[in-house]
């Protein structure tokens, strides 16, 4: 049988499952939000009658199409199989555009994701921002105040939510009522996606996040992780010596940006 891509399906979810506990060491996010991704743009690559692999546009904020969740099953890989995928949310992309519901396609990856890097370059993104993503473990916590969010507090011009990156404008003000939780300790704030444990201060500087590790720790603690993440602009490089004496460490020792937001207008 010829693979295939179609919309994902409810049955597809033991598939999809396999996958996540093969991707990551078995910490993928995918299988989590699956359910909540089901008609919303989310498909999958069928080849032999099961589900091998995964991708997912979400339209964030500013007219911006994110692509997210494209993922192929080890024993398929070699096979094109993620270039076919990714050129389908192309053409996706394109048609979303016409509509006038995205003016951009974007995504973020890890720097040894080299494939995914490898595609998008070839087919016209460019980085159009840098983070260093730096964990520390859970340790003593406490608990933070939760505060609505104003377009005074998108302070970065380009917003961590986990693994989204927003831009500035009002738009985003109402997507992160919905969709993020904004956090004050001591008049110090952060952010994060409502799941996951992937924050990031709104001003990240080493004094601010030693302030801020109780309550990320806490936040991070009720979700059920032992350890939590930040996300560090690429600008605040020269201060990472400082953010490992206070417990932060990258995932892989670089020291370039360990986070790339690719972009492409479309």
């Amino acid at each position: 049988m010829e693979p295939a891509i179609r919309e994902a399906r409810p049955g597809d979810k033991p598939f999809i499952e396999e996958i996540a506990k093969l991707t990551w060491g078995g910490e993928d996010y995918i299988a989590r939000v699956f359910d909540g991704w089901l008609g919303d743009n989310f498909y999958v690559l069928e080849v032999d009658g099961k589900a091998v692999g995964t991708a997912k546009l979400t339209i964030l904020p500013c007219k911006v199409g994110w692509l997210e969740g494209l993922r192929v099953h080890p024993d398929y890989r070699g096979r094109g199989f993620g270039r076919m995928l990714h050129s389908f949310m192309l053409e996706l992309g394109r048609n979303l555009a016409e509509e006038g519901k995205i003016e951009a396609l974007e995504f973020a990856t890890y720097f040894l994701n080299k494939e995914s890097i490898s595609m998008a370059e070839s087919t016209g993104f460019q980085v159009r921002a840098k983070f260093f993503v730096m964990g520390a473990p859970a340790g003593e916590t406490e608990e933070p105040f939760v505060v609505e969010p104003s377009i005074s507090d998108i302070t970065l011009g380009t917003l961590p939510v986990g693994w989204r990156f927003l831009h500035r404008c009002e738009e985003t003000v109402e997507w992160l009522r919905k969709n993020a939780v904004l956090y004050e300790l001591n008049g110090l704030r952060f952010i994060g996606p409502k799941e996951g444990a992937t924050f990031t201060a709104l001003d990240p500087g080493p004094a601010v996040l030693r302030e801020l590790m109780p309550a990320m720790g806490w936040v991070a603690k009720g979700r059920g992780f032992d350890h939590f993440d930040v996300m560090i602009p690429s600008a605040m490089g020269a201060v990472l010596p400082s953010l490992r004496r206070i417990g932060f460490e990258l995932w892989d020792e670089t020291e370039e940006p360990n986070v790339l937001v690719f972009g492409r207008r479309i």
